[in-house]
C-alpha cells in the first residue's frame, strides 16, 4: 500500500482506484440499486436500470432534474432523488477532523472525491500538509478547462508558501468520468514536481478525479522521472 512520508512518498504497483478504499464492486451496486427502490418506490430492476443507465450516483446526480425526467422519472421523483443525492454530498463534505493526517492516495481521495468527483466543469485542487502529513487546509485554485486555464506552476507553490507547508498533494477532475492522465496532466505534474524540488516543498502526489474512482500519477510514476 502506498504511503507517503514526512518528504516523499513510497511507490506501490498500481496508482488507478474505483474509490477512496481503491475498490469497487457488484454487491455495492446492488446495495445502490436497493436504496434507489426504497426511496422512489420503484421496482428493484427499474432502480437497477436507471442506475445502470446513469453508471453510478453520481452520475445521476450530474444528470439533475432534466436528465432524470428524459430518464422516466415524475417530477417529484426526480426532485426526491436530486435532493437525496445533494444530502449525501454535503455529508461527506463536511469538516475533516481536526488535522487530518493524508498518509497516501487513499486518505487524500477521501477528502476530495465528496466534492470533486460529481463536478461538472475541471476544478484544480491542492491540499496543503505539514511536516506530519497532516491538513492545513484545501485550496481551490482554478476553475474551468484545465488546458485553457493555463495553470501556473508558480502560484500552486505559492499557495504552499503563504500556508507554511511542509508538502503538499495536487488534485483536478475529469467531468468526463474517465480518471486516466492525460499527456498534459504528466507534463503539469513533471513541472510541479521540479519546482516544488527547488522550494523544498515536495508535491507528494497528483491525484486525478473521476466519479466515485482515481488515479495517483506517484504510484504509476508520472511526473517523477
Amino acid at each position: 500500500m502506498t504511503t507517503y512520508d514526512e518528504r516523499g512518498t513510497t511507490c506501490s504497483e498500481d496508482g488507478r482506484h474505483a474509490g477512496p478504499s481503491g475498490g469497487g464492486d457488484a454487491p455495492a451496486d446492488a446495495a445502490a440499486a436497493d436504496a434507489l427502490s426504497r426511496l422512489l418506490g420503484l421496482p428493484l430492476s427499474a432502480a437497477a436500470a436507471l442506475l445502470e443507465e446513469h453508471g453510478s450516483l453520481a452520475g445521476l446526480r450530474r444528470a439533475g432534474p432534466a436528465g432524470l425526467r428524459r430518464s422516466g422519472l415524475t417530477l417529484g421523483r426526480a426532485a426526491r432523488l436530486v435532493a437525496a443525492l445533494d444530502l449525501v454530498v454535503a455529508v461527506l463534505a463536511e469538516r475533516s477532523p481536526a488535522r487530518a493526517r493524508v498518509t497516501g492516495p487513499a486518505e487524500a481521495a477521501r477528502l476530495l472525491l465528496p466534492e470533486m468527483g460529481v463536478l461538472e466543469r475541471e476544478q484544480l485542487r491542492v491540499l496543503l500538509l505539514d511536516t506530519k502529513n497532516r491538513l492545513i487546509t484545501a485550496v481551490t485554485l482554478y476553475q474551468g478547462t484545465l488546458s485553457t486555464c493555463q495553470v501556473r506552476v508558480a502560484e500552486v507553490l505559492a499557495a504552499a508558501l503563504r500556508h507554511n507547508a511542509a508538502g503538499l498533494v495536487v488534485a483536478h477532475n475529469h467531468p468526463s468520468g474517465d480518471a486516466s492522465p492525460s499527456t498534459e496532466d504528466v507534463a503539469l505534474t513533471r513541472a510541479l514536481v521540479s519546482a516544488g524540488a527547488l522550494l523544498d516543498v515536495p508535491v507528494l502526489d497528483h491525484l486525478v478525479v473521476a466519479g466515485s474512482g482515481y488515479t495517483s500519477l506517484r504510484e504509476h510514476g508520472l511526473g517523477w522521472d
